[in-house]
């Protein structure tokens, strides 16, 4: 495709996307009052943006940001953590804190995100992981169409079942997400069901892409990542928990040691930085709303299948787009890698990464290294060669970008006979 045609596309594409915008809008303006609330509600100062050092005891700026945190998710309490290395690492927490020798953890939203599998024990044989703790694993797939199996659930919630995971985001797989009123009818579900039960939620991804979030709907915990949404692009490292007093502390004490749990940790200079980046976190995540409707409505017009399209609900930030060939998917990063920031010379190259188990193509010259929520790409090089974009500071720079990796893509498409 030309240039020309291209951009033909875009102006086409430009108008057809402007009232999905308007409702993106609506939403961050009712979670900028729901941050703004949290704020005045802690009476946040000065002085709590400053850290501690050492053993981090009396830090009211780490209480303070905690405070803010749980008042934004609605919940009694939450962990907020530079230590908390990943989402990955944050899950692990909640997972490893609650549960015990003997206790089977059920999934109810199909196969748990790569990363997970060898945490969990279903892929590996790294010590320490779930299985190696005598905690097993069920896993219940999602209906065609990625609705929820009420009836599967129903028959594998058994009296061993400790704990319900939902993961929210649809991860590498052709799905769509969770949205949260799933979440409010799953949890009135399950509680029919077995009323102790833990429900917890992996919500990477989706933090204030609807009105409310997992706790507000129903669930006991939930789990994510600072350089994806909550940190706004601003968190250079970190991760949270939230939802019940008592399953946060359990997952303090996992991070930290019994007994000691959340009362420790040095912030340095994270107050700062977690602040301003929830602060800014709703816009953020509307403009990478607004650069995944730009790039779902461009790829469609482009003839590639994507998930979701450009008009249907979203409940993470993450769009599928499938390119059908590994070369399409190498260009689309490279594409996308020349509208970076930072290291748009390099050239992205397919490699092996630590927790997957096949070679994996990424790109994104982010300012924070590894943050999804500044513009990345990525998937596994196998079926259905998808390419998973997220993030976008802004719909203009997701704009750029998009473009660039269109015209490596076009480029890239097998020549038809």
């Amino acid at each position: 495709m030309h240039d020309k045609n291209l951009d033909h596309c875009v102006k086409e594409v430009e108008e057809l996307t402007a009232p999905i915008y308007r409702d993106i809008d609506k939403t961050s303006l009712v979670n900028h009052e729901k941050v703004l609330g949290a704020f005045h509600r802690a009476r946040i100062s000065e002085y709590h943006l400053q850290g501690s050092t050492g053993y981090g005891y009396g830090d009211a700026g780490r209480e303070a940001v905690e405070k803010v945190f749980a008042g934004v998710f609605g919940a009694e309490a939450s962990l907020v953590r530079g230590q908390i290395a990943s989402g990955t690492h944050a899950i692990a927490l909640c997972l490893f804190g609650v549960l015990r020798p003997g206790d089977e953890m059920l999934g109810i939203t199909g196969k748990p995100y790569d990363t997970m599998e060898e945490t969990i024990g279903l892929r590996g044989a790294a010590p320490g992981n779930l299985k190696d703790w005598g905690i097993s694993f069920k896993q219940v797939d999602l209906l065609p169409g990625g609705k929820p199996d009420f009836k599967g659930i129903k028959e594998n919630i058994g009296n061993k079942t400790r704990m319900i995971m939902l993961q929210r985001s649809r991860g590498y797989d052709w799905r769509p997400a969770i949205t949260i009123s799933q979440i409010e009818e799953l949890c009135t579900f399950i509680r029919g069901i077995k009323k102790d039960v833990i429900i917890f939620v992996d919500n990477c991804y989706g933090e204030f892409v609807e009105e409310k979030e997992p706790i507000e709907a129903g669930a006991d915990l939930a789990a994510g990542s600072l350089i994806k949404n909550m940190g706004g692009g601003i968190a250079p490292t970190g991760g949270y928990v939230a939802g019940r007093a008592d399953l946060v502390e359990m997952a303090a004490n996992r991070l930290t040691a019994p007994g000691i749990g959340g009362e420790v940790g040095a912030t340095l200079n994270f107050n700062r930085w977690f602040f301003q980046g929830m602060f800014i976190a709703p816009h953020v995540v509307s403009e990478a709303l607004k650069g995944s409707v730009f790039a779902a409505a461009l790829f469609e017009r482009l003839g590639y299948e994507v998930s979701p399209r450009y008009n249907e609900p979203r409940s993470d930030i993450i769009q599928a787009i499938r390119l059908g060939h590994e070369e399409e998917m190498v260009a689309f990063c490279r594409g996308l890698q020349k509208g970076s920031p930072l290291d748009g010379h390099v050239v992205p190259e397919p490699a092996p990464m630590p927790g997957y188990n096949d070679r994996v193509i990424m790109a994104g010259g982010t300012f924070v290294a590894g943050s999804t929520i500044e513009l990345s790409a990525d998937g596994p090089l196998r079926e259905p060669y998808a390419i998973y974009m997220q993030g976008g500071l802004s719909k203009e720079y997701v704009k750029l970008g998009i473009i660039s990796a269109a015209r490596e893509s076009i480029a890239a498409r097998p020549k038809k006979i």
